[in-house]
């Protein structure tokens, strides 16, 4: 098979994974949640190594952090506080892998980091609440460990954006996005399209981040 076809082929499945998940997600079809998200993301995978990731060393950060992020999507398949943690403490390491991937790009536009500063402050007021409720619920470690993913998630949308990678700060701001409603609709308050947004944003966030290390890679 073909690095194109390759490609191509992974790229269809990713698309026909994500669209089931939302379709899933919105209509609250379980079964198909439970198949169709890990399958998105480990077709990204698929993706970022037919397009030649593992042969650079920001690919090879870009592969970890994916691989990272599908076990923090596995852990969040259930609605547990540890599993809730385990997902947290995977996408912690994933974004903090990201944030390798970046920084082995170069970071050529470092003035493009307040575009990701703004987005970030956005980001936290919109979630102003996430931190005291998470307290009232979980105690000193779950608001710790929320403080901790978001100094993590902050850094790393600056930093995406510092590469000059316009797609890649695009989507590094998807994923601050996506998390930001998360945690207000699992802390502070349930809105009813509010998992749907989330994956939506998710999937768009790190299709771009993909997309944009690819390019950057092949530039």
């Amino acid at each position: 098979m073909s690095t194109a076809m390759g490609y191509a082929l992974a790229g269809a499945l990713f698309a026909v994974a994500a669209l089931a998940n939302w379709y899933a997600v919105a209509t609250h079809h379980r079964r198909v949640v439970v198949i169709a998200k890990p399958l998105a993301l480990a077709a990204l995978i698929g993706v970022a190594l037919s397009g030649g990731a593992a042969s650079h060393t920001a690919g090879r950060w870009l592969l970890l952090g994916l691989a990272l992020c599908l076990a923090g999507d596995i852990f969040l398949l259930s609605t547990s506080e540890p599993a809730f943690l385990g997902g947290l403490t995977s996408f912690l390491l994933g974004h903090g892998a990201y944030v390798m991937t970046f920084v082995s790009l170069g970071l050529s536009e470092k003035a493009w980091g307040l575009i990701g500063l703004m987005a970030l402050i956005a980001c936290l007021l919109a979630a102003r609440r996430v931190v005291p409720q998470a307290a009232e619920e979980g105690g000193a470690v779950l608001a710790g460990a929320v403080v901790a993913y978001m100094i993590v998630i902050g850094a790393m949308v600056i930093i995406a954006w510092m590469t000059g990678e316009w797609i890649i700060g695009v989507g590094a701001t998807a994923f601050t996005v996506s998390d930001s409603i998360l945690s207000v609709n699992r802390f502070v308050q349930r809105y009813p399209r509010g998992d749907l947004a989330v994956m939506v944003t998710y999937h768009l966030a790190q299709v771009l981040i993909v997309v944009g290390v690819l390019r950057a890679l092949a530039g």
